[in-house]
């Protein structure tokens, strides 16, 4: 059980789930719960997948500015920032939007911009869906491959083959082997155990401990361009509102990656130095497992965890506060109820010495 809805003393409901801590040789730190569960991706591919552009030569070929790499790894809230961030890339590359096939479907996610666009009676394109970031870097792939762009979200077309090998190489799996799955957003999604996901946000938040004789080292320096444009620029890899990706990056800059996807799994990278002087990277992954619908158990068993490992303290836990202990407001604005982190994360050495 990692966190508990709490209403004047009575506990109303549990999130249980996982945790598992490792370094960027996939060495276990911190866990709780089972280290191998197997999870699906959703989002927390973006900003691994989005390598796959940038090998490629897209980042030269298009003049890609480290806002638009941030979007693209991104789950935007569908602000009228996200959009003019994809446009203006667009506009300049020679794209139409009409070839995104990501859907508008509850889309935005911001409902300040939701309620906006409903008053001035604006039905949002799908610019403003979540995954448009992505969906557009499929699109840059197609365009600098020569292939068909209309059907790039097809499982067999050459832009999905080359995303699905740079994960693969990511996570040191053969392409053919990857467990797949349809996202909500119709693109192929990835399984893999809940260490593996870890590593890889250990890998994505210190690309140059990749030693020179593995083989993901010429990703390195492309992982680093991500990482970099996440961390320059939150409020683009979520929102301005209510993100906690992009509350997290604020709150402790220079510290941490943070990228969450559907169905509650969330990656964060511990950047070099985030635990003082020294300290090495590592990666961290979280997975609630009733999947999270209200975000309440994600957003405190997330923040708890950051605490737990050394990350988060003083302002940082202060400036967080409404999602360490998400509230239950009524109309008059009392707090009815709160979700509370109830878990200790030990150290590994703890568990088994």
């Amino acid at each position: 059980m990692l966190v508990r809805q709490v209403r004047n003393g009575v506990t109303e409901s549990v999130h249980r789930g996982d945790i598992v801590e490792v370094d960027v040789t996939g060495r276990m730190l911190h866990v709780l719960g089972d280290p191998d569960r197997v999870v699906f991706l959703r989002s927390t591919v973006k900003p691994l997948g989005l390598v796959a552009l940038l090998r490629a030569g897209g980042r030269t070929e298009f003049d890609l500015t480290a806002e638009e790499l941030a979007v693209m790894a991104s789950s935007h809230s569908g602000e009228d920032l996200h959009v003019r961030t994809i446009q203006a890339m667009y506009r300049r590359i020679g794209i139409s939007q009409a070839m995104l096939t990501c859907g508008t479907e509850g889309m935005p996610l911001d409902a300040v911009t939701a309620a906006r666009l409903a008053r001035d009676g604006e039905r949002p394109g799908p610019l403003r869906h979540m995954c448009s970031g992505q969906h557009s870097a499929f699109i840059l792939l197609a365009k600098l491959g020569g292939w068909e762009p209309e059907t790039y979200w097809q499982a067999e077309h050459p832009a999905q083959a080359a995303y699905r090998e740079t994960v693969g190489d990511l996570f040191g799996v053969a392409s053919e082997r990857l467990v797949t799955g349809i996202d909500g957003c119709g693109l192929l999604t990835y399984a893999f155990p809940l260490r593996e996901v870890a590593r890889a946000y250990a890998t994505l938040a210190d690309p140059e401990s990749i030693p020179s004789g593995d083989k993901r080292a010429p990703l390195a320096h492309h992982l680093l361009a991500v990482r970099d444009a996440m961390t320059a620029y939150p409020e683009l890899v979520g929102g301005n509102r209510d993100r906690l990706d992009t509350s997290l990056m604020k709150a402790a800059p220079g510290s941490l990656v943070s990228k969450g996807g559907m169905e509650a799994l969330r990656g964060v990278g511990i950047l070099s130095g985030a635990r003082g002087a020294g300290s090495p990277a590592s990666g961290l992954a979280l997975k609630i497992e009733d999947g999270d619908g209200h975000e309440r158990g994600t957003w405190a068993a997330s923040v708890e965890a950051l605490r737990q490992v050394g990350v988060l303290e003083g302002q940082a836990l202060r400036v967080l506060a409404r999602y360490h202990r998400p509230p239950d407001l009524d109309p008059h604005g009392r707090v009815g109820g709160e979700a509370v982190a109830s878990f200790d994360l030990a150290p590994v050495g703890e568990l088994t010495g």
